[in-house]
């Protein structure tokens, strides 16, 4: 049903989606006809592509079931977004930052950066307690400022029941920051049931879009208390009124925006979300769920062979299996399935498998078949 949107060229297994993703068909067209239009008519058509950009918000929108698009800006990836609010809020000597010990380093460095300003940064061991979640918990404490954690663990796969995260913020008044890219296109994502304050994600995981540009949520009632780093016209609430002297600040999370938008970008992630659209969320999410458990009772039948590092329960996984063989080490069978065209990734201490919606059973199979020669 969908070969048509990834012909991928037939000798490759993509296990890879947590890490960059192919483009869809139709993305790659977009990008190739926007390319030709601007080779022959310039910016004529700027208009066009401005009507574009604010479709690609409301997308966005329905994404993460945010109350309007004026809660969404377009930055250039994660690592900006988390860094808008890191450097955005005032901050206190002894105030507090708790992330997990399970972090992409984005989420841990830009934190880590505010020593300088007297910040600590708490990193909670999510394997010290009886659930992750009551061992994040746990480092919240009058301190605390904000909470800041990945939806689902880049290297682990595990995936933290962030309901239950944000109802504890919303209790302690403290803030909550989700680096949502391991979750969005993968999962169904929304920011009042997890009471985020902050969402952050890049286009080119499961969102299936091109690198250079990246969704940030801000929830409206937080935009003013993040004090603004960068400035440029693109931001100014008559942005488009170049001979203004006198100039005030968006009133919407353009805000965040400083200056050109990624235009290119822009109608390439357009294009993938109409397709992510089309097959709705919860499909998405019940085909990712299928090939990920396909995988896990896979390997835990093998259990004298392999180790599963993902957690097996339903609940605490998303789109990543990432599992390590007990008789060579990570490196020697990720070459060896490199080798074979399989995409997959080193990461979490073993082999990081990451098919999407689309991945065809026959590949995963073959992928899973090598593990037994």
């Amino acid at each position: 049903m969908y070969e048509s949107e990834f012909p991928l060229d037939e000798a490759v297994i993509y296990l890879n989606h947590a890490a960059v993703s192919p483009w869809p068909q139709r993305t790659a067209t977009a990008v190739k006809d926007f390319a030709d239009e601007n080779t022959s008519l310039g910016s004529r058509n700027y208009p066009q592509w401005v009507a574009v950009e604010s479709l690609l918000k409301k997308q966005l929108q329905q994404l993460v079931n945010a109350d309007s698009s004026d809660e969404i800006a377009l930055l250039k990836n994660t690592s900006e977004a988390l860094s808008v609010v890191a450097y955005g809020l005032p901050w206190k000597p002894g105030d507090k930052v708790v992330i997990t010990s399970q972090e992409f380093p984005s989420n841990r460095v830009i934190w880590e950066s505010l020593k300088k300003l007297g910040v600590n940064t708490c990193a909670a061991d999510l394997l010290q307690h009886d659930t992750p979640e009551a061992a994040i918990i746990d480092c919240l404490d009058e301190n605390t400022r904000l909470l800041s954690v990945s939806s689902v663990q880049y290297g682990t796969g595990l995936k933290l029941d962030l309901a239950v995260l944000g109802a504890a913020c919303r209790d302690r008044g403290v803030l909550f920051c989700v680096d949502a890219i391991q979750s969005l296109g993968a999962e169904v994502f929304d920011v009042h049931d997890c009471q985020a304050d902050f969402v952050m994600a890049d286009g080119h995981k499961w969102m299936l879009g091109p690198e250079g540009i990246a969704l940030f949520y801000c929830r409206r009632k937080n935009m003013e208390h993040l004090d603004l780093k960068q400035y440029g016209w693109h931001m100014l609430e008559d942005a488009l009124n170049f001979d203004q002297h006198s100039w005030k600040i968006a009133g919407t999370a353009r805000r965040f925006e400083c200056g050109s938008p990624n235009m290119t970008g822009i109608h390439a992630l357009h294009e993938s979300m109409t397709l992510i659209h089309e097959i709705g969320m919860l499909k998405i999410s019940q085909l990712v769920h299928e090939n990920t458990r396909f995988m896990i009772d896979f390997l835990t039948q093998r259990a004298d062979r392999y180790r599963l590092i993902t957690p097996a329960a339903a609940r605490q996984h998303a789109g990543i299996v990432t599992f390590r063989p007990l008789n060579e080490s990570p490196e020697s069978l990720h070459d060896t399935l490199t080798q074979e065209n399989v995409a997959c990734a080193l990461r979490g201490g073993g082999i990081r498998f990451s098919p999407h919606f689309y991945t065809p059973r026959k590949k995963l199979f073959k992928a899973l078949e090598m593990l037994d020669g």
